[in-house]
């Protein structure tokens, strides 16, 4: 597995440069695992860390990995402090308003964990009368305040401290990308609890799969990522990246 310094000058893809300075690529400072999270050591890994790696080899772009606190990478790309945001950030009408983005690189269902036999399901009904966590400033917020209003909405700066929470029986649900619940359902901890199924698609607020996060007006950055992207999809690297950490592509229909 390639593993990246955690530092705002950590080179991924040392390619040819085909721009005269590096591009900084954003990805959330909170451990968001398999995607990305810091090992023992302080580097950063996971799979969107190492498609990240593969994406800008491909573009022949020098990139640069720059963590920053989710809640304020948006206006980290806005005021130039970064380039680009490759961390799991869903393609949304809502967000089209302030950037632009990419063509996805995936795509996957939002699901629910209880704890098992609670009998929740993940509907409106189900969720009536339960306390439900989700991460701030995600999707999963704006869905959960919009379908889930019977229940009680409790936020979290992390998902990992909402998954602490569920363990102990702090809240009654969480909700998630499929694959970071997956993630968190393989562990030690996660043995208390179980999917209990996905949401009913919102492509309005779930968006249309998750892409690169880019300025409006950057055109040519944006053509490079897409360019890239189609790549190493149709070069076979996406899947040789993916298969360390998935039995199937999440590249989504």
């Amino acid at each position: 597995m390639k593993k990246f310094l955690l530092t705002t000058l950590a080179t991924l893809a040392l390619g040819t440069a085909a721009m005269a300075e590096p591009v900084k690529v954003g990805i959330a400072a909170e451990p968001y695992p398999p995607f990305a999270a810091p090992d023992a050591a302080g580097n950063w890994v996971g799979w969107e860390v190492d498609l990240i790696g593969a994406v800008c080899a491909a573009a022949e772009m020098e990139c640069v990995i720059t963590p920053v606190a989710w809640d304020g990478i948006i206006p980290s790309l806005t005021s130039g402090q970064i380039d680009a945001i490759m961390a799991s950030m869903s393609i949304t009408e809502d967000r089209m308003q302030t950037i632009d983005f990419s063509n996805k690189y995936y795509n996957t269902p939002t699901v629910i964990v209880a704890a098992k036999g609670s009998g929740i399901v993940p509907t409106a009904e189900g969720l009536a009368g339960k306390i439900l966590g989700v991460q701030v400033s995600t999707v999963h917020q704006d869905y959960a305040q919009t379908h889930f209003s019977g229940a009680e909405i409790k936020l979290y700066q992390t998902q990992d401290e909402a998954n602490q929470d569920l363990v102990a029986g702090r809240i009654d649900a969480t909700q998630a990308d499929s694959i970071a619940l997956d993630d968190f359902l393989k562990s030690d901890a996660g043995a208390c609890c179980e999917n209990v199924g996905a949401v009913a698609d919102d492509p309005a607020i779930l968006g249309l799969g998750v892409g690169v996060g880019l300025r409006k007006g950057d055109e040519a950055l944006k053509a490079k990522f897409n360019e890239a992207i189609a790549k190493i999809i149709a070069d076979g690297t996406y899947d040789k990246v993916s298969a360390p950490y998935f039995a199937s592509s999440i590249y989504g229909g």
